[in-house]
């Protein structure tokens, strides 16, 4: 197929260059159809659909999710986004004056914000481990978080693929050498799922969550946390619900908490063996050749820009996922006030030239870096027009 033919696929906007699928993904038409179809199913019958097949159809994308990332479906949890599953383990433990919480400056400012909370409540305290961008090396990044850790390191919340960098951590060796200084982690896999292969109980951290709406492209409020047998005890649902005291014995106590946690839409998390499937489809090679075509264009789509702007690959080809993050010049004038307002060049580029691509404060102040996301609906063609729209406007 053609770029323009898998295009269609999609509901985007054709007048929109949207380069910018990692914010909040793309759910495709076949996808899209489904979830109308469960949506009708639910309200023809509402009692029937919750109160008697709700439990097999959660169990079928449960087991479809698993086999997709490597691990056991009793060991998943369905959650709304990973922003809720990191908020549910930081939530979920029992934090004690001079505990340490490590991160980096790369995290997500969404999460970040669930550390300080949990902080500032018990007289835990963040500890931050910056990593530099540009970046060589991805034991470069290794060192920088081990660096970090003291014996009152009690959790480390890292990301797989960072959210402003477009960096893919090594967080193998990131999980194993934390593990062997006694410290767990909570793998902030937001990006993870689609972009890069999973195999979570290989992996072995103590907590994992991801979202299936980006990079799976499932409809919005799929994603899923998974944590390790021996930690599910100790974690619960943000809102508790019928599971806390159900007698039933078939099934772990942390399924049964997070299995109903009161009445939402479904059909998001039902839909994620299709939005497998069909991802999965598009190319002869499957879901490792959609992985490898993502990332390759990525790659061209980072080299096309870095010639128009005059700058350098800012990390090795084997950082990169389907994203990848390039500085900017500083911006004139006066900041963005905070880390999530919107950029000015983000507005005049989607207002005068209809391109989506965000430029993103990093870090916080006049610097900022331009992120682009590569989905099989894009194509090398958008990236050079974007780098001419470039030249012109900086």
């Amino acid at each position: 197929m053609e770029p323009a033919r898998f295009a269609d696929l999609w509901t985007l906007d054709p007048e929109v260059t949207f380069l910018n699928h990692g914010s909040f993904g793309a759910c495709p038409k076949p996808v899209l159809a489904e979830q109308q179809a469960l949506r009708a199913r639910l309200e023809r019958e509402p009692v029937d659909f919750f109160a008697r097949q709700a439990d097999r159809l959660l169990a079928e994308a449960r087991s479809a999710l698993a086999e997709f990332v490597g691990a056991q479906p009793d060991d998943l949890a369905l959650l709304p986004n990973t922003t809720h599953g990191v908020s549910t383990v930081l939530r979920s433990l029992p934090w004690e004056p001079g505990d340490e919480l490590l991160t980096t400056d790369h995290e997500y400012n969404a999460c970040l914000a669930a550390l300080e909370f949990v902080a500032a409540r018990s007289g835990a305290r963040v500890v931050v481990a910056p990593l530099p961008f540009p970046i060589e090396d991805p034991e470069v990044a290794v060192a920088a978080i081990l660096s970090r850790v003291t014996p009152r390191t009690r959790l480390a919340l890292i990301d797989q693929i960072t959210s402003p960098t477009a960096l893919r951590l090594p967080i193998e060796r990131v999980v194993a050498a934390l593990r062997e200084r006694g410290v767990e982690t909570l793998v902030d896999g937001a990006h993870a799922p689609g972009m890069v292969p999973l195999q979570l109980d290989r992996l072995g951290a103590a907590y994992f969550t991801g979202n299936c709406h980006k990079w799976l492209c499932t409809p919005k409020g799929a994603a899923f946390l998974h944590v390790r047998r021996d930690r599910q005890a100790g974690i619960h649902p943000l809102a508790i619900s019928h599971g806390a005291n159900d007698p039933r014995t078939d099934r772990s106590r942390y399924r049964l908490e997070f299995e109903w946690t009161g009445t939402v839409d479904l059909s998001p998390y039902l839909c994620i063996p299709s939005a497998i499937r069909f991802l999965g489809g598009l190319l002869p090679g499957g879901w490792p050749a959609l992985q490898a075509h993502n990332r390759d264009l990525a790659r061209r789509g980072r080299d096309i820009l870095a010639a128009a702007l005059g700058v350098a690959a800012p990390c090795p080809d084997e950082m990169l996922g389907s994203m990848a993050a390039l500085p900017l010049p500083p911006a004139p004038g006066t900041p963005p006030p905070a880390l999530i307002a919107t950029d000015p060049l983000t507005d005049r580029l989607f207002e005068r030239f209809r391109i989506e691509v965000p430029v993103i404060a990093f870090p916080p102040g006049p610097h900022r870096l331009l992120r682009i996301s590569a989905q099989i609906y894009n194509s090398p063609e958008q990236y050079e027009r974007l780098g001419e729209v470039l030249r012109q406007e900086i």
